[in-house]
């Protein structure tokens, strides 16, 4: 693939590099692929970064099976946090904690393509080890189980106890599920469509 102002001979990373640059220019970031402490650190320098930089609209966009929910709570808790309006586009498929962090920006700030898939459930772990460390473990998980269901509860307008219910099991939505139930404010299928 030719890249404008780059050599033929450049690598993939390189190219890959420059035109992750060329989004971040544009106030874009991603976030594709499973959220770790790395990944949501990357996210949360740049959007300091963004921040710092200028008021205007920050879009994210967000393909993600999840990962580490403590990951995405610092994504999620950032964003929040920051002056400047963040949009959020879901695309491919938005699952588990990258729900948790779509879900930081306003209703009618929450987009999706057309293709988006999400899921919601509740979190789980492997706990290992003395009885009375996977009793701690336990109880840590019905904890975030139970802020995860609040949270989806507060940005959706569900009751928590149809929330509680839904996320017992893995529940996926369509993109037009997804509008319906309340993650997902409207569906667009060109950027020129985020801004009024």
């Amino acid at each position: 693939m030719e890249t404008p102002d780059l050599p033929p001979s450049t690598t993939l990373e390189q190219r890959s590099s420059y035109l992750e640059e060329k989004a971040f220019k544009s106030r874009t970031l991603l976030i594709f692929g499973a959220i770790t402490d790395q990944s949501a650190a990357d996210v949360v320098r740049r959007l300091i970064a963004l921040d710092a930089d200028s008021q205007e609209p920050i879009d994210i966009l967000v393909s993600s099976p999840g990962g580490h929910l403590e990951s995405g709570d610092a994504i999620h808790d950032l964003v929040r946090f920051i002056s400047a309006p963040v949009n959020m586009i879901g695309t491919g498929w938005v699952g588990s904690a990258a729900t948790h962090l779509y879900l930081a920006v306003p209703r009618e700030r929450r987009f999706c393509l057309p293709n988006t898939r999400f899921l919601i459930h509740q979190p789980s772990g492997g706990a290992g080890g003395p009885a009375s460390d996977i009793a701690i473990h336990a109880r840590e998980i019905l904890r975030a189980r139970t802020r995860v269901a609040q949270a989806i509860a507060r940005e959706t307008g569900k009751p928590l106890d149809a929330v509680l219910a839904d996320i017992e099991r893995d529940r996926w939505l369509s993109a037009e599920e997804a509008i319906d139930y309340g993650l997902v404010s409207r569906i667009i299928q060109r950027k020129s469509e985020l801004r009024p």
